[in-house]
């Protein structure tokens, strides 16, 4: 390999690795992928990721090697641009694309815009929030007021988008407009359960995904991106939890206190039919591809109806195991059929299994004493469910080893 082909190479294989993390792969899958695409370009290859850092080492031979060292910001999930990426490489690979022609194809997917635009997006965000509260059991009220409050979470995102002072306080800012809001919600419709719209209205940036990747990530033996994601992600619990405390503070202030009329609670029915809503909503949010859709929705389904079936026999922590165990086994499957990621079908579907806001939960009874729904040990309770996720993938793993790195 003379040095201009390493040059060419190198160039490749770096501008990858700042595209998947961009796309938000797991640091993992990414260094396992890395290693396998420079080892298929013949250049031997050693790579650390974390959240907001990349480091790559490769060698051209015995005598010359190259550092590259990346001050990154952590990725945003985006299943589209990853499946496109892994296309790409596939591509090239089999010799249907050139070094070139592969870089100019990395940079169309990187600067791709959205493809299902705002309007879409909008309907996502405010249905996603109303079918959270769907999941919980709440009211029909509950749920309408919920999406509403999902639409201005939006609005806020958008902004964020285009405007940095705005991207950095979206977070709390969102659950401060929320929860104020909510108090004012309250004053025209008192049958609303106002800690259970705030939590749907903000349910989008709950990090139950990102808590559930660190701990994949540990299990892995990946400590360093592992343990930042996990405390990436209680800092923003944090502030999410800051600006509700702050949120309805303001709201009560204004508004007053509210007397709250318990309405009647929507049917089974109700619950079930809220999983496939998710989840659709879920493909516009991850900017999954259309043709990648029905998989994704799928597999929510089958997560959230085999952790079901395994809590009537196992008990609900215990069946999330299960839940995992399917889905995982699924989006392997998936990956060999359809020669895609799994991540496309994992993510869409361990996001319905996550315990994001029981965390939330959690924080609110351990530091107001309050709980939200009626829920006893629920510390141990989030604790269980997510070693069980993080346990049900590596069984599925080894039930159907995984033949693609992503």
């Amino acid at each position: 390999m003379d040095n201009q082909e390493f040059l060419e190479k190198r160039r490749f294989i770096i501008r990858l690795g700042k595209a998947l993390h961009k796309f938000g792969t797991p640091a993992y899958r990414l260094e396992t992928h890395l290693q396998g695409v420079s080892n298929v370009l013949g250049i031997e290859g050693y790579f650390l990721i974390s959240p907001t850092a990349m480091t790559f080492v490769l060698q051209h031979n015995e005598d010359q090697e190259y550092n590259h060292v990346a001050r990154v910001k952590p990725g945003d999930l985006d299943l589209g641009a990853l499946a496109r990426t892994d296309e790409l490489v596939e591509e090239l690979m089999s010799g249907q694309r050139t070094l070139q022609e592969a870089l100019e194809r990395l940079e169309e997917i990187a600067n791709k815009p959205n493809p299902y635009g705002t309007k879409l997006t909008l309907l996502a965000f405010g249905t996603s929030a109303g079918a959270f509260a769907m999941l919980m059991g709440t009211s029909w009220n509950d749920v309408f007021w919920s999406g509403m409050l999902g639409l201005m979470v939006y609005g806020l995102v958008y902004r964020a988008e285009r405007s940095k002072r705005m991207a950095e306080m979206l977070e709390p800012l969102a659950a401060i407009l929320c929860a104020t809001l909510a108090y004012g919600i309250a004053q025209i419709d008192p049958s609303v359960n106002i800690p259970v719209i705030i939590l749907s209205g903000i349910i989008i940036f709950i990090p139950g995904l990102a808590l559930t990747l660190g701990l994949a990530e540990l299990a892995a033996r990946d400590l360093i991106s592992g343990t930042a994601r996990v405390m990436d992600a209680f800092m923003l619990l944090f502030k999410l939890y800051f600006g509700v405390i702050l949120g309805m503070a303001i709201g009560k202030a204004l508004f007053g206190e509210v007397t709250y009329l318990p309405p009647e609670s929507i049917p089974k029915w109700g619950i079930w039919a809220a999983v496939p809503i998710l989840s659709t909503a879920l493909v516009i949010i991850f900017k999954a591809r259309l043709k990648d859709s029905p998989w994704g929705i799928m597999a929510g389904i089958v997560a959230f109806f085999s952790a079901m079936l395994g809590g009537i026999y196992f008990g609900e922590s215990i069946g999330i195991f299960f839940g995992a165990l399917a889905v995982g086994i699924y989006s392997n499957l998936f990956a060999r059929w359809m020669k895609a990621p799994a991540s496309i079908a994992l993510l869409q579907g361990i996001v319905i299994l996550v315990p994001g806001s029981k965390t939330y939960i959690g924080l609110n009874t351990l530091i107001l004493g309050e709980t939200i729904f009626n829920q006893s040990h629920l510390g141990i309770q989030i604790f269980l469910i997510f070693m069980s996720i993080v346990a049900g993938l590596i069984f599925a793993n080894v039930a159907v080893p995984p033949r693609r790195t992503l």
